[in-house]
């Protein structure tokens, strides 16, 4: 089975319309036969993709620091029990062919880059994407092309990130 590791927030104080694309790309992703490793808590959207997997059936590996131990969602798949955060996010990506960013805050934006400097020093090889929903992720978007303006960044390494604007897109993109 194809995993695709997905950043989101853990966060109970954003728009609903995060939680409803979240909802629906993960859906989708089950959908195609994608497996879905998550931070595996009941948190925030983290919670609503918990719970959308579940629904659909859909196979959701979580990968969770001990000291969350009491925000665990009850119905993963599989569980894999990490000492750090940074620990947690190498197993994150681990068996992945893909990375998928869905709106978030500082967390998933630690995540997205980390990755996304692993790709860049040959570390990862799956596919980064991020869904930009309702322009979400383009304040990101100008900072990197920044970088690139000014030779900070590669335009061939800006070309391994893709910024989508629909699930299904996004879907797309990784499949191409």
């Amino acid at each position: 089975m194809k995993k695709i590791a997905v950043f989101c927030s853990a966060s109970f104080n954003i728009d609903k319309k995060y939680n409803v694309v979240a909802r629906e790309f993960v859906r989708k992703a089950a959908s195609r036969g994608y497996g879905v490793v998550t931070g595996g808590t009941v948190k925030g959207t983290m919670g609503e993709v918990s719970d959308e997997l579940f629904s659909c059936g859909g196979y959701h590996l979580g990968v969770i620091p001990r000291f969350m131990e009491q925000y665990v969602y009850p119905d993963l798949s599989e569980v894999i029990w990490t000492d750090t955060m940074a620990e947690r996010k190498t197993l994150l990506r681990e068996g992945t062919c893909a990375v998928v960013a869905l709106p978030g805050g500082i967390g998933t934006l630690d995540e997205l880059i980390e990755t996304f400097a692993l790709i860049h020093l040959k570390q990862y090889f799956g596919k980064i994407a991020v869904l930009d929903h309702e322009g979400f992720y383009q304040p990101l978007k100008a900072l990197l092309q920044h970088y690139v303006n000014t030779g900070m960044l590669s335009e061939e390494t800006m070309s391994r990130i893709v910024f989508a604007e629909t699930p299904d897109q996004l879907l797309d993109m990784i499949e191409d």
